[in-house]
């Protein structure tokens, strides 16, 4: 007990911190350590420390015991008469990891709950990268998944012969009690025969090695909606892992990634395209066939057409993902200004009058210059 790391420090805390923020550092922490989902080599020996500081600075009794005896509280005859040696496995942690990771995406596929109450199986997150033309108009993805299925052999049971389990006679618990300085309190563990289910069986499934499920590869096709968006998500009903005990599947959440189009910028579900316009065509105007989702159109410029002035091509844009509105698309003109004149446009660009604001006149001026 010499060199154990104090449970404090063990959840990055101080002593005295309240029972939220013992929580809340459990939480994070055990996230980034449970062996289900994280990939470093000590991940297990670490996520057991900080379940045994957990379960110790989580109940009161044994946080009151800890903060005044420390770690020799727990060694056996130590603290005086009536102390017993303390165990991580005697601590029950699957209320904590249950609503830890219960339905979160992907964590443990192939975990088997203490419970023997219908449980939903765990949702799968998908990215999916889509074309601009994919998200605008729909298409069909088909995505491969790994995921786990109720076994066909024994019907996601786990065995044969199902009888209600001797030990702790199908509650799923058992209690135990130990002795303490401040005298006889008993807690419940998790039935280590039944793993909390309350049944067990005279034979055990060898398809699925007892636990219910199998794991298989299948393909989904995906009927991407039109007017998907990048970063939103789609939920699949009931098509990700296996539920526990009877419970339904999961389900899966499609994320879409959508790719940038070359001359089309897209605003929720308008689109706007950057025409260029040299000073000619925007000052004496002129007729420009351009791109629209569905198909070339010819647009009429205005002479005296500004850098930056916008023309709206109603229901041009993006049909709504939700209903039936169709967005606009945006014409945004940019007047190009050229780097170099000949001599003869210096004088014809010299020989327009700031101050003439008639612009009749000053287009005159400029036809016949030309």
């Amino acid at each position: 007990m010499a060199n154990k790391k104090d449970y404090y420090e063990v959840l990055g805390l101080t002593k005295g911190a309240s029972d939220e923020e013992i929580k809340r550092a459990f939480r994070k922490l055990a996230k980034q350590y449970h062996p289900d989902v994280s990939k470093e080599p000590d991940a297990e020996a670490k996520f057991k420390e900080i379940g045994e500081a957990y379960a110790v600075l989580s109940d009161p009794q044994k946080k009151a015991q800890y903060d005044q005896f420390g770690h020799a509280a727990f060694e056996n005859g130590a603290g005086g008469p009536g102390f017993s040696g303390f165990d991580i496995n005697d601590i029950d942690l699957s209320d904590i990891l249950g609503d830890l990771f219960g339905g979160a995406f992907g964590f443990g596929g192939g975990r088997k709950r203490s419970s023997s109450r219908p449980i939903k199986g765990e949702d799968s997150l998908v990215k999916i990268n889509l074309s601009f033309e994919e998200a605008v108009f729909g298409c069909k993805k088909t995505i491969k998944l790994d995921l786990n299925e109720k076994c066909d052999k024994c019907n996601g049971k786990g065995g044969f012969d199902e009888k209600v389990c001797p030990t702790c006679n199908g509650h799923g618990r058992v209690v135990t009690q130990q002795n303490s300085l401040f005298g006889m309190f008993q807690s419940q563990t998790t039935c280590p025969d039944c793993k909390g289910s309350g049944k067990v069986f005279k034979d055990k499934c060898d398809k699925c090695h007892a636990t219910g499920q199998i794991r298989k590869s299948k393909d989904i096709t995906i009927a991407v909606p039109e007017g998907i968006n990048d970063g939103m998500q789609q939920r699949i009903s009931e098509k990700g892992y296996a539920g526990y005990n009877g419970g339904p599947n999961g389900d899966i959440y499609i994320e879409y990634h959508v790719k940038e189009h070359e001359f089309f910028e897209r605003d929720e579900d308008d689109i706007y395209l950057e025409v260029p316009l040299t000073i000619k065509e925007a000052i004496l105007g002129c007729k420009k066939e351009i791109p629209t989702l569905t198909g070339n159109v010819i647009l009429d410029v205005k002479p005296g057409t500004q850098n930056l002035a916008k023309v709206r091509l109603k229901g041009k844009g993006v049909k709504n993902v939700n209903s039936s509105y169709k967005g606009d698309m945006y014409v945004v003109y940019n007047v190009l200004i050229p780097n170099k004149l000949s001599r003869k446009e210096l004088e014809l660009i010299k020989s327009l009058d700031d101050d003439d604001l008639d612009y009749d006149a000053t287009l005159k001026k400029f036809k016949k210059n030309l």
